[in-house]
């Protein structure tokens, strides 16, 4: 006997119907449930009106929706779907529940601070009509304080972290939540719901040239991402690192909104690597990092305003109009270190910058020059199409050495090795820098070093074709321990 009479599930960034625990509780403890996702308007309404993310999601909504007619059809429902609504979230959620007389609205957690902020406005409208809001673990593998020290604290350091995340994962953890069965509970939508996707025109948006990159959407693209994945993943641990060729999974954007499941990952992940394959165990390390920084913002939430180590607020770094201007220049990919802009125009060009490149640029601009790095944090913010909060954040204060189990701030990325390493052939650079790709390999890494032979060969005047570097590395990398080294008054060896 079902719990509720009636319920409604709100998708947020779980935007799948197979393996969705919120969408699984709901599908057996009522009788009847539809099922909403809203553009929330307290969200979108401050983005530029050409968005991939938005379109990402919109397109996988249309498959969403698909998905769902198709589980009500199956089990011999007509008209049952997705209800999309285009409102805040904290008013349209509370009406669409009292529209329909749901007793229960179900969706899974989102420990973003706006995200906890707007669900317990939403839990208190509902309670003020009688409504539950019952909300479930679905984005990560392990949450919150589910993995703790044996002192009983939030892990800050990753390796600790890691070894418990494995020994406490049983295939409980990853057993995927049946759907199909359950589907009958699917119900017909009112026929002034009963509406396709929303175009972006209807939500005021304009389309961006997310469909002419290799960026599949939705749940069958998410799939089809990770056959691919799984045929490669042997040479995963190595592939990774060089941007030039086709080493990472690419499913970072569909982790982000849900459009696949975690648990199905890390389940074949960690099969891989009980049977020794190397590359699966590097990934599985990959997706540990993501439950850790997802962890990290639910404990320490301090993360989004400011240093995870708070000694690090007191390094002061560059600011005025010449630090916007070199802002400006890293952020329109004009610094004159080649990597550096090539990932910057890949991040501005497609939404998507390769892993070992985020570390590259967010050094050059922490620590060659001398930006904080909140400021990289709100570019990438406005930019990645797979932002998520934790992550980035994250990323940023390891890169900057402020965070949690960060790289240590005397330990500095030389933009020239790093090119030399990890594009040898300089192929990822003439991908995104053309006006460089007449270069002879040896130069292309740092221009300024080619002689005025092969410079007139390959078209470039510095400083006019190809800018010149804005910075010196080595002098930048001298004040940059100066600049930390009121950290290291406060931690004498």
């Amino acid at each position: 006997m079902s719990e509720f009479d009636s319920g409604l599930m709100w998708f947020r960034r779980d935007l799948r119907s197979s393996d969705n625990a919120a969408l699984h509780h709901a599908l057996r403890r009522c009788r009847r449930v539809w099922c909403v996702f809203v553009f929330d308007r307290d969200i979108l309404d401050p983005l530029p009106r050409a968005d991939r993310r938005v379109e990402f999601i919109r397109e996988s909504l249309v498959g969403l929706d698909a998905s769902l007619r198709a589980l009500g059809a199956a089990h011999g429902h007509a008209d049952t779907g997705l209800i999309v609504l285009h409102a805040p979230a904290t008013r349209a959620i509370p009406e669409l529940a009292q529209r329909l007389q749901v007793q229960a609205v179900f969706t899974n957690h989102d420990d973003e601070p706006a995200a906890l902020a707007r669900d317990a406005r939403v839990f208190g409208e509902l309670a003020h009509q009688g409504v539950i809001l019952r909300s479930f673990k679905d984005h990560v593998v392990f949450e919150r304080r589910e993995v703790l020290t044996q002192a009983g604290q939030a892990f800050g350091v990753f390796t600790p972290y890691k070894n418990a995340w494995l020994k406490a994962l049983t295939p409980f953890y990853l057993k995927a939540y049946p759907i199909e069965r359950h589907a009958g509970a699917l119900a017909p939508l009112p026929e002034a719901l009963n509406r396709p996707v929303p175009t972006l025109a209807d939500i005021g948006f304009e389309p961006t040239n997310l469909s002419r990159l290799p960026m599949p959407t939705g749940e069958a693209g998410a799939q089809a991402l990770f056959d691919d994945f799984l045929q490669r993943i042997d040479g995963y641990t190595e592939a990774r690192n060089y941007p030039a060729i086709k080493g990472p999974s690419y499913l970072s954007v569909h982790l982000r909104f849900g459009t696949v499941s975690v648990r199905a990952l890390a389940s074949a992940a960690h099969l891989l690597h009980q049977q020794g394959n190397a590359g699966a165990t590097s990934w599985l390390s990959e997706l540990v990092w993501r439950d850790f920084y997802h962890q990290i913002l639910a404990n320490f939430p301090h993360v989004v305003e400011r240093s995870f180590k708070s000694e690090y607020d007191a390094v002061r770094f560059e600011h005025g109009k010449a630090a916007q201007a070199k802002f400006q220049a890293w952020c329109e990919g004009r610094t004159g270190y080649p990597l550096v802009d090539a990932a910057m125009a890949q991040i501005n060009q497609t939404g998507y910058m390769h892993n070992r490149l985020r570390m590259v640029v967010a050094s050059f601009l922490v620590k060659d020059l001398g930006i904080h790095w909140q400021w990289g944090e709100r570019y990438f913010a406005e930019k990645l199409i797979d932002f998520d909060l934790a992550a980035n954040n994250g990323g940023w204060q390891w890169a900057a050495s402020t965070g949690c189990d960060a790289q240590p701030w005397f330990r500095i990325f030389n933009p020239v090795t790093q090119s030399e390493k990890f594009d040898p052939q300089g192929r990822f650079i003439r991908r995104y820098l053309p006006q460089l790709a007449g270069l002879p390999d040896a130069a292309i890494h740092a221009p300024w070093t080619a002689n005025a032979v092969e410079l007139a060969a390959a078209g470039i005047t510095l400083g006019e074709t190809y800018p010149l570097p804005i910075v010196d590395h080595a002098a930048a990398r001298e004040k940059t321990l100066e600049r930390y080294a009121v950290v290291k008054k406060q931690n004498p060896a």
